[in-house]
């Protein structure tokens, strides 16, 4: 009995992809050690984003690095530094907010190259390793801390740092939050759940927190959701990393697309909107360092970055 109609196939072709004169191939990362030892990897893409120019950014998290691809289709590295880049969101004001798994919320200067801390610590504590990030149209902060938290320990925690710099706890039950993304009209905040294999709906209160947090959509497999985007329609788009799928669902949590690779064992980390229509999602497979690209039925939600 199937309760939804079959989700139609997009295939994702290739975009772009890390140059060879760019990948630390041989170079010792404590990173790969402890997540994947033995893999050999030359570079681990995550977190894309676009800046108003249309350059791509995305994170390096094994080597330290911010990433770009420019708008003429070239990398280069905006930055690198001593952390573990896993997120990054584009402010309205150019500025690039990473979530680095060791230091917290830093700040890159495009401009100048330079990374500084902007949020390391809650009530003298560190985090456990936030994860992922994003903005309300009013300059909110959403992140989320994962660190290794999972189903045997419920411990992960989702934040917001409001624009005036008040920080609070939404969420301190979450096994394992990874992705994080707000609809359209700021009222509901998505977040993946990545050991517990779903997505959490919370609806954001007007005097702040949350109320009645529920299971939005959950996914098959082992492995669960990383990266989100959303578009302008509502619609949730989820990396599924392990099978390498990026799903599409309704509002109401209907999976409406399936895209794909043309190759197998692609692993689709995270994803975000761009091109002249907005219909564009380009997404990191983090393993070979490549960027796909596919073409959706909706343009991207417009972020805090191009408002």
């Amino acid at each position: 009995m199937s309760f939804f109609t079959p989700p139609e196939r997009i295939e994702a072709e290739v975009f772009a992809t890390v140059p060879a004169h760019l990948r630390k191939k041989g170079h010792p990362s404590s990173w790969i050690d402890a997540n994947h030892p033995g893999s050999g990897l030359d570079c681990f893409l995550e977190g894309p984003a676009f800046d108003r120019a249309g350059n791509l950014y995305m994170v390096d998290i094994p080597y330290g690095r911010i990433l770009r691809l420019r708008a003429g289709a070239e990398f280069d590295v905006a930055v690198e530094y001593d952390g573990w880049p896993n997120g990054l969101a584009v402010h309205r004001d150019g500025r690039v907010f990473i979530a680095d798994y060791r230091h917290g919320i830093m700040v890159l200067d495009p401009g100048t190259g330079k990374v500084t801390p902007h949020l390391t610590h809650r009530f003298s504590e560190g985090f456990k390793g936030v994860n992922d990030l994003t903005f309300a149209k009013n300059g909110d902060l959403y992140f989320t801390d994962q660190g290794q938290t999972g189903v045997h320990d419920p411990t992960g925690c989702v934040y917001r740092l409001t624009a005036s710099g008040r920080l609070e706890c939404l969420i301190a039950n979450a096994p394992s939050p990874n992705g994080i993304v707000l609809d359209p009209d700021d009222k509901v905040l998505f977040v993946a759940m990545t050991r517990a294999n779903c997505m959490w709906h919370c609806p954001l209160k007007p005097e702040g927190g949350v109320s009645k947090v529920g299971v939005f959509a959950q996914l098959p497999g082992i492995h669960g959701p990383d990266g989100l985007a959303m578009d302008e329609a509502g619609n949730l788009a989820v990396a599924h990393a392990r099978p390498g799928i990026i799903w599409l669902f309704s509002g109401i949590g209907e999976p409406l697309y399936r895209v794909q690779a043309p190759v197998k064992n692609a692993r689709f980390t995270n994803l975000c909107y761009g091109g002249a229509d907005g219909k564009t999602l380009y997404i990191t497979e983090s393993y070979s360092g490549t960027i796909y690209r596919a073409r959706m039925p909706v343009a991207g939600k417009l972020l805090f970055s191009h408002l």
